[in-house]
This record gives structure tokens, C-alpha cells and sequence, in this order.
């Protein structure tokens, strides 16, 4: 039984520490992953906090996974862990009973886990952790001086999750990382099937509502009134682009998407989600790209998914006079992680990529 204990304490350990660090190096990742949590349980109440939910928690596992290596404080942390694997096990339950959420989100975006994978992982972990309870009192510290290894685990979980957040993540594991060509990356694997939609129109006559498709529409009939159009889903495809929601749209509407990707020139995209809260900081970095901009070496666009007047606003603040378009706030987020974020692209491809706090 000794020998099982203490392999489950390693298993258990290793892993909620690998857990805890890999998602330390993207807490805002974690953090939007509860988000979509809370907004499936009708907690969207506790969504402010989420950035706040998610240091803590990977402060915990790495923490609660160094006490289980070194035997520290057993009777505490042993039942702290009971607890959080299953809170973890009823979430990772609920989202593969329900379907409402395909990835747990509990090895980040490094590592992704199906729903089910990661049920079955929680139960395994729960079983361990479980037989780590009843045994509590026979696992004693490996060594004198387990507090100062504590410490330093606390205060090196803290401040790696200030330098990213600060910074950027130390691996990038999104589809926007450095080396990737955008337009590659929207578009399905190779051998991958798309899913298929059929269009289907809703017209009005005499009161009544009807449904058709393009091969029944009443053409001839002009009396039908158009009402709506449902592209329904018809057969679900078994893959997706990495990228599928970089669209860029000027001020009247218009994709210029691919005149971007194809400019000959160095582009700089400057992703801004939030114009309101937005850092601040790089005014003179970016006047100085404007002034290269100015000289014809470079392009500099703004993206956001702000409104139009909060653009203009921010673009007057901070004294800004190139091109800004809008883009979908979850693109943005998951291209930069820092708000603003500067990108280099070079047709299509991500040369460079900096937070707001590293502006060359």
C-alpha cells in the first residue's frame, strides 16, 4: 500500500503542478475559459472576477501539487484537493453530459483535452487523491524546511502571472502565434471535411409563415414575402480552420481582410479590444511607426472591436491618424493577449507579436 501511495502522490502532484504552469503561462486564457463557464451555469454576476478566479486557482495547483510531493501539511492540503478535484469533476461532467462546452480548458490552449478525456482524467484523479485522504496521517514531510519551499512555489506562481500578464505568454499555443501565415491557417487541414449548411428562406403569405429551401422556392409565385434566412447545419464537418473569425471591416462595412493580408509592405495591426481599457504607455512608439508610416516603409492599421465613436475618441486621445477597422472581440482576444497588443505581419505572416509594455 506504501508503494501505491506514494505513486499516486507523485501522479497527483506532477500533474496538478504541470496543470497550474501551464495554464500560469495564459491566465487571461483560463480566465475567458470561465467566462464561457459562468455563462452557461447563468453566473455571468461573478465574470469580473474571472481574471482574479484564474491567478488563484493556478497559484493553488501548483502549490497544493508541491505540498503533495513534499508531504506539507497533509491533513490540510489533502482535503483542500478532495474538494477542488470535484468541483473540477461535476464542471468536466457537466460539460460533456450537456454539450454546451466542448474543452475544459484545464491544460490551457497547450494541450487540449476533449470533454470526455478530461471526465475521465478528474475520476482517475479523484480515486487517487481520495486514497491520499484516508492515508493523510502516514504521509510525513520528506525534509526539514518544507515551509520555505512552499513560499518560494507561492511567490514564483504569483509573479510568473504578473510577468505574462504584463508581458505576453512565454509559449504561444494560438493559431496567431509568431511563424504562422494567417491565410494558411484559415483554411481546413488537409483531407478535412467543412460542415454543411443548407439555406433555408422563411417568406409570409396571407399570415401564414413557410419554410423553403432553394429547390421548392416559389419563384413564380411573387406574392411570398421574404420574412428571414436560416442556414441550418446538415452535416457537421470533422475539423475546423484554426483561424475562422479574422475578418476586417472598415467604417462602411467593407472585408478589406485580404487586401491587408496581401500588401506588399510591413504591416502593423494594432489590436485594441477595448479602446476604454485600453493600457497606456506606447503613445511615442507608435508616433514613431506613424513617422515611418508617413515616409512609405511601412502600414499601420488599427483593430478593434470597439464602437466607431469610442475609435475616434481614442484615436483623438492619443493623437492617432491611421486606419482603424473593426474586428470580432473573441479574434482579438485570442490574437493578442495583452489589450493593446502590436502584431508585425508580412504578407500574411506573423513576423512579430508585443504587448503594449514591449513596443520596439
Amino acid at each position: 500500500m506504501k508503494i501505491i501511495l506514494n505513486l499516486f502522490r507523485i501522479l497527483v502532484g506532477v500533474l496538478f503542478i504541470f496543470s497550474g504552469l501551464i495554464k500560469a503561462n495564459d491566465p487571461l486564457g483560463l480566465s475567458y475559459k470561465m467566462d464561457e463557464f459562468f455563462e452557461v451555469l447563468h453566473l455571468t454576476f461573478l465574470s469580473p472576477y474571472s481574471l482574479a478566479f484564474s491567478i488563484v486557482m493556478n497559484v493553488f495547483e501548483i502549490v497544493a501539487g508541491v505540498a503533495v510531493l513534499i508531504g506539507y501539511r497533509m491533513r490540510t492540503f489533502s482535503i483542500l484537493l478532495l474538494l477542488l478535484i470535484a468541483f473540477f469533476t461535476f464542471l468536466t461532467g457537466y460539460a460533456l453530459f450537456s454539450g454546451t462546452i466542448r474543452e475544459c480548458g484545464c491544460f490551457g490552449d497547450c494541450i487540449k483535452l476533449t470533454a470526455t478525456q478530461t471526465f475521465w482524467k478528474d475520476i482517475a484523479l479523484f480515486v487517487m487523491i481520495l486514497l491520499i485522504v484516508v492515508k493523510r496521517n502516514d504521509i510525513k514531510p520528506l525534509f526539514k524546511g518544507t515551509g520555505v519551499i512552499m513560499l518560494l512555489a507561492t511567490v514564483c506562481s504569483f509573479g510568473l502571472q504578473w510577468y505574462t500578464l504584463r508581458h505576453l505568454p512565454f509559449f504561444d499555443c494560438l493559431p496567431y502565434k509568431v511563424g504562422n501565415n494567417i491565410p494558411e491557417k484559415m483554411k481546413l487541414p488537409p483531407g478535412a471535411t467543412p460542415d454543411v449548411y443548407q439555406m433555408t428562406f422563411i417568406y409570409e403569405k396571407d399570415g401564414v409563415k413557410k419554410e423553403f429551401t432553394d429547390k421548392d422556392y416559389p419563384w413564380s409565385d411573387s406574392t411570398w414575402v421574404f420574412v428571414d434566412r436560416i442556414d441550418k447545419l446538415v452535416k457537421k464537418g470533422n475539423a475546423e480552420p484554426a483561424i475562422k473569425d479574422f475578418i476586417l471591416t472598415d467604417a462602411e462595412g467593407g472585408n478589406q481582410t485580404q487586401s491587408i493580408l496581401e500588401e506588399p509592405k510591413p504591416v502593423y495591426l494594432f489590436l485594441v479590444l477595448n479602446t476604454d481599457k485600453a493600457g497606456s504607455g506606447w503613445d511615442d512608439k507608435l508616433k514613431a511607426l506613424q513617422a515611418r508610416q508617413q515616409k512609405g516603409e511601412i502600414e499601420i492599421f488599427g483593430v478593434s472591436a470597439s464602437t466607431k465613436e469610442q475609435i475616434a475618441a481614442f484615436k483623438q486621445q492619443h493623437g492617432l491618424n491611421f486606419q482603424f477597422f473593426q474586428m470580432d472581440g473573441v479574434a482579438i482576444k485570442t490574437a493578442g493577449r495583452s489589450n493593446p497588443t502590436l502584431i508585425l505581419l508580412e504578407k500574411g505572416t506573423i513576423i512579430g507579436k508585443w504587448s503594449y509594455h514591449d513596443i520596439p
